[in-house]
Parts: C-alpha cells; structure tokens; sequence
C-alpha cells in the first residue's frame, strides 16, 4: 500500500531561543540579503514590534492583507520584482507564514518566518494553504523547497493570546488522531513513516500532559519547560509528521471537516484550530470510537475547544449539513485516507449523533 514518499523533515535551519530575533541581522548576513521585504499582520504586528530588532539593511515592511490568496501572492512576487528584494521575511501566523512562502516560491526568493503564536505548524512546513477572497480554502500547494529559517522567540509566543495557543493545541493533537487513521492500515511502516508516528504520538502526549502548564505559564507570563514543549509540539513536531509521512502524517477526517466548514460563513468566525478540534470528534465518531472520545472531553473542556456545533455557535439547516457533507467527501478529500468508506450521508449522521452525544 506504501506509496512513494517525500521526506521534507525541515527548515534549513530553525531555532528557538530566549531573544532569538537579535540575531536576525546576522542570518540575513550569512545569506547575503541586502533588500528584504517584510510581510507582517496587523494587531500581530503591533504587538511584537518592541521586539523587532533595527535593521542597517534595506527593509520594506507590508501589511499581508489578510489572507492567503493567489492574487495576494502574485501581487507581492510582482513587487519582488520591481524592487529587486532578495529575501523575504514574514512575522506573524500561519496565514503571514503561508503567504510568505508562496511568494517566495513564485519569486524564487529565501525565505525567513518568525512565528508571533504557536497556533499551526505553518512555520515549519514548505506548504501553504490558500484561501479565495471570500475564506473559502481552495487547496494546499506543496513547495520544491523547505523555509530558509524559522527564527522563535519563545517570550513573544508568551505575550500571544491565550485563545491562538489553545487553538494551536487543537490543530496540533488532530496530528496523532488523523495520522493514526491512515498509518493503522500499513502492514509495513517505512522509516519515514516510523519517525511521523513517533512525533505525531509525541504530540498527544505532550499536549495531553502539559498543555495546562503551559496556559499557567501564560497567566502567570513567566516562561516554563511546559510551554516551550508546547510551543515545540505546535510548530517543530507537528510540522515532522507531515514532513516526514508526506501524505500518511499530514490529514484525514478531521482537517476535511475543517476545511469543509469553511463554505459556512459563519464558521469564519472561529479559529482554525477550534474547527480542527471538532473535526477530530467528528473522524472518532466515523471510527465508531466512543471511548476516545469519552477520555477527551475532559481535556476539551479543561482549554475549552469545542465539542459540538452548538458550542461554536453554529446551527445548521438540512442543507447546510448536506454542503459540508459534500465539501468534505469530494473527490481528492483527505477524508477518504481513512479505513472506512466515507460518503456524505456517513459525515451527516455522524455530525448529528456528536451533537447527540456531547449534549447528553
């Protein structure tokens, strides 16, 4: 069954240390960019600032625009060009770091992140997901080649809210659950395939075990060995399995779901992370695993993720779960790398009897 597999384990270089940022000026150095351009969000941005460090090179710096889109990008690798950038920086989340990477693939440009949450591995992987003008995810574009430098500084994730990191926990912890779906069904497991599982069953473990140190952390904002782990688990280990699983570490039900939620509009209200977290009870309920999900819900509710439609407010019609039902069974859909036979009348039932459940 074992296809051929990718291995794109890394950034060229990462590191996470306690004022990373200072020695931003020297990697630019080392990679001899003169005229940077930097993609930043807006309140991110504001927030981080006091720990942006002065530059003496050639800078520019750009609000991102909110999303990450074809136009977006082809606007910026087109300003590239005209200013003759020979690096790009993007500092903010995962939508900055997607569309930092997807400029630079198309204007053939290194590229430097510096994560300001721990909310999704997107720092870590050479992938972007892209989105329409309307926040509808269209696909995921894989890159020839991985992100120059990740650069963390684990006090301005510290000063990030709350909120992003317990979303950042959810994406992460689908990491076991979706991988495990599809790797379950391997008679033989590759060595790739081998170290994915590994990080993916680190992930649960050190969500499951130290996320709660980790928010104290936060509340208390003062830096512990739990939340760097946590930190590391969001970002370098999530961003392992699907690195080195390629397509058996990267999603299955859960990000299916996700994605197909985002044709409700009044799903873009909630963070990607949280969605993910209800898509991974939705894959359980699918797997008939009534048991994991019994053990989880105590851990949902300790960081508050959702467990339902109704706690994210989101009251559908018949038809809207026929929409979702369908998104998230189309052709090519990740969802149909689980074991089961997946169709959109199965997505809807199981849907329902989660509601079912978690209200009982």
């Amino acid at each position: 069954m074992t296809k051929q597999l990718i291995v794109r384990g890394a950034p060229q270089e990462y590191k996470l240390k306690a004022h990373a940022w200072d020695s931003l000026e020297s990697h630019l150095n080392r990679r001899n960019i003169k005229n940077v351009l930097i993609l930043h969000g807006e309140k991110s941005w504001e927030a981080v600032k006091p720990y942006f460090p002065e530059l003496s090179i050639t800078t520019a710096y750009h609000y991102y625009g909110g999303q990450c889109t074809d136009a977006a990008a082809e606007s910026f690798a087109s300003l590239c060009n005209q200013k003759k950038f020979d690096g790009i920086i993007a500092v903010g989340g995962g939508k900055v770091a997607d569309l930092g990477k997807f400029v630079a693939y198309k204007a053939h440009l290194p590229i430097i992140i510096l994560p300001t949450l721990a909310a999704t591995c997107a720092a870590y992987t050479p992938l972007s997901v892209v989105y329409d003008e309307a926040g509808i995810m269209l696909r995921y574009d894989i890159f020839p080649k991985a992100s120059d430098l990740v650069l963390i500084d684990p006090a301005v994730i510290l000063a990030s809210p709350r909120e992003l990191m317990i979303a950042g926990i959810g994406d992460t912890l689908a990491k076991w659950y979706e991988s495990h779906a599809i790797i379950s069904q391997l008679t033989v497991k590759p060595i790739e395939v081998q170290v994915a599982e590994f990080a993916a069953q680190k992930c649960r473990e050190i969500l499951i075990t130290e996320s709660s140190a980790a928010l104290e952390a936060m509340a208390q904002n003062q830096l512990n060995q739990a939340f760097i782990d946590v930190v590391e688990a969001n970002i370098l280990l999530a961003g392992m399995v699907g690195g080195f699983g390629d397509e058996y570490g990267r999603t299955a039900g859960a990000h299916s779901l996700h994605d197909a939620m985002t044709v409700l509009p009044g799903s873009h209200q909630q963070l990607h992370g949280n969605k993910v977290a209800y898509g991974i009870l939705v894959q359980l309920m699918i797997e008939e695993n009534l048991t994991e999900i019994e053990q989880l819900l105590p851990f949902y509710h300790q960081l508050n993720l959702p467990t339902s439609l109704a706690e994210m407010n989101l009251h559908l019609t018949e038809e809207e779960y026929q929409a979702v039902a369908e998104r998230a069974c189309a052709p090519g859909e990740m969802i149909h790398l689980m074991k089961q036979t997946i169709t959109p009348d199965l997505v809807i039932q199981k849907m329902k009897a989660l509601e079912a459940f978690t209200q009982e």
